[in-house]
């Protein structure tokens, strides 16, 4: 069964059994109360099956609270763990919107067809992602995802098209 990234479980946090996570997804209902996740281990050989019964967020910090964790001795052996979904909890997104595992990964080339790299990860600083383009021998390129930049993304031949706007690839 696939596997695709929630968020990481830094710390606990107090003594009823929070844990501090850091969020990689962009779906927050990921995170609330009834949600169903797997803590994978940071090795990748132990899976447990978790349901979340308590969400709130903290100095940038998601602090979550799972069903049957009643105190930090419980949730101490997950830290450094990190929350997943299954390939079966994804849901269909509408045109236009991607998983961050569809776009990194991918060719970042021009609309003249050169090529600038591959997109390294995806920040979420505000009104849009930015996507980091880890390019040969320079420095990283950012490119905003809005549509005057992103022409085209293949998530089949892993492959995104850019109108480079004057300035952007300085």
């Amino acid at each position: 069964m696939e596997m695709f990234n929630v968020g990481k479980i830094v710390n606990t946090h107090g003594i009823k059994g929070e844990v501090k996570v850091i969020k990689i997804t962009d779906f927050e209902e990921r995170l609330e109360p009834g949600s169903r996740l797997y803590w994978v281990s940071d090795d990748g050989s132990t899976t447990i099956p978790l349901e979340v019964d308590g969400h709130r967020i903290h100095k940038n910090l998601h602090l979550l609270h799972f069903d049957g964790y009643a105190s930090i001795n419980d949730v101490e052996p997950l830290k450094n763990g990190m929350l997943k979904v299954s390939e079966e909890q994804l849901l269909t997104l509408d045109e236009g919107e991607y998983y961050y595992y569809e776009i990194i990964g991918c060719e970042v080339v021009t609309e003249e067809g050169e090529k600038l790299g591959m997109i390294k990860e995806i920040l979420s600083p505000g009104a849009n992602d930015i996507w980091v383009v880890k390019r040969s021998g320079k420095k990283d390129v950012l490119i905003p995802y809005i549509e005057e930049i992103v022409k085209q993304v293949d998530v089949e031949h892993k492959k995104v098209t850019i109108h480079p706007m004057e300035g952007l690839l300085d």
